[in-house]
């Protein structure tokens, strides 16, 4: 499974950006995939998955309702609409899939897309 995220941007404090991550290869309907993100100097965290039936699993510390993780099958894409942005939420987000239920351990997800920029300007 190849992937390919795509959709970060520059961003004022408070604007949306809708991140996408599209599967190539082979369907991906039935692998979970996670959104991870990645700040200068910190350690890679879990933001959101998404398990094979759209069950959805969120980091609350971090998203506190302002992220919402979909999924469309039609297009082999997983989704991750973000809103009220902060500037703490600048970082280099990731999707990944792993063929198995929704992980919070970067280290268990064997696909990976190659990130997308994110940056909050206040």
């Amino acid at each position: 499974v190849q992937l390919q995220a795509s959709g970060g941007g520059l961003v004022q404090a408070g604007g949306s950006l809708r991140l996408s991550c599209t599967a190539s290869g082979r369907t991906f309907s039935n692998y979970a995939v996670g959104w991870f993100r990645q700040a200068p100097g910190k350690e890679r965290e879990f933001v959101a998955g998404i398990n094979w039936r759209s069950v959805n699993t969120y980091s609350e510390d971090l998203v506190k309702g302002r992220f919402t993780i979909s999924r469309d099958y039609a297009k082999n894409t997983v989704y991750l609409q973000m809103n009220s942005l902060k500037p703490e939420d600048t970082a280099i987000y990731y999707c990944a899939a792993r063929s198995s239920f929704v992980s919070r351990d970067y280290e268990q997800y064997a696909y990976w897309g190659q990130g997308t920029e994110v940056t909050v300007s206040s």
